[in-house]
């Protein structure tokens, strides 16, 4: 317990990511993220008030983490946006491996278990993923304009688009395959078609 990190938060932050996207929010506990994280309790309770306010700072990072790899994918110029948005939906399919204990999508993993458990870390999941939803809709927009997508109210699209992947990989969990995912890219690629 006595390595230092430079940023002892964000370790600590890092460390819980991976430990809560496999095992949920409510089964692990204090000691077991601060054996992995390798720091003292009160290095915890120094960064974070309750266990409470650190679930809300791991999705807090997470969505941080997220949402900037989504801008970068959607800034992609010599893309049209049809193109960007596949390649997200791409992305979303490679990183949905079925076959791994690790959850890779934190909002799949965390959503229903802490919705009802915490109404802060529920809002914030909330506010995440209205951001995801945005940055969809923009991409919608961008795609529209630029003729590489049907003409499509971009919010409702989005909305619809998001809760259709959320879904199907809540299902892959369930059934252990691929096959939600495989139906939701093939409606994405139908509606998405110009």
């Amino acid at each position: 317990m006595n390595t230092r990190h430079d940023n002892t938060r964000q370790h600590i932050l890092d460390t819980g990511l991976g430990i809560f996207a496999g095992k949920g929010f409510a089964s692990v506990g204090l000691n077991e993220l601060l054996k992995a994280a390798g720091v003292p309790k009160g290095s915890f309770y120094h960064y974070f008030e309750s266990k409470e306010d650190y679930g809300k700072a791991l999705l807090e990072d997470y969505f941080g983490r997220y949402l900037a790899d989504i801008d970068s994918l959607f800034a992609l110029e010599a893309t049209s946006g049809h193109e960007r948005l596949m390649r997200y939906w791409q992305r979303w399919v490679d990183k949905q491996c079925t076959e791994c204990a690790e959850q890779k999508c934190l909002v799949v993993k965390l959503a229903a278990e802490v919705s009802d458990l915490s109404d802060a870390m529920r809002l914030t999941l909330r506010d995440g993923t209205d951001r995801i939803v945005d940055r969809i809709a923009g991409a919608i927009e961008g795609g529209v304009a630029d003729g590489s997508l049907p003409a499509l109210e971009a919010r409702p699209t989005a909305q619809l688009l998001y809760q259709l992947w959320l879904g199907a990989s809540l299902l892959g969990k369930l059934h252990r395959n691929s096959q939600a995912l495989e139906n939701a890219m093939r409606f994405t690629r139908q509606l998405l078609t110009p």
